[in-house]
């Protein structure tokens, strides 16, 4: 039996900063998809810091254990940036942010 060809690799390339951008959002959805997967990342990793149970961090953020449930599972379209801002919130955890001019304007 001859031997298969070894398979061919994609190509590699570097990503921009927002790998929302690089998977073909517009420019400001990227952004907005950014910004709230950074806040979800953070709520989830205060939530495990604490060794709290789904059920414990709901009741502690004010929401429902289905609701945590979407938070772990990265279920980004089920939470705005205002309500995860309330969540870091009630967490304890202050949000900063900085704004700074893009190289391009429109």
């Amino acid at each position: 039996m001859p031997a298969k060809p070894a398979a061919k690799r994609p190509a590699i390339r570097k990503g921009r900063a927002n790998v929302f951008a690089d998977l073909g959002f517009a420019a400001e959805e990227a952004e907005h998809l950014r910004i709230r997967a950074d806040l979800m990342v953070a709520l989830t990793r205060a939530i495990d810091a604490q060794g709290l149970s789904q059920a414990a961090a709901a009741k502690l953020l004010g929401v429902t254990q289905p609701r945590i449930s979407d938070l772990k599972r990265g279920k980004i379209d089920r939470f705005s940036i205002d309500t995860l801002v309330t969540l870091l919130a009630h967490a304890g955890i202050k949000v900063a942010f900085s704004i700074r001019k893009t190289a391009h304007v429109a």
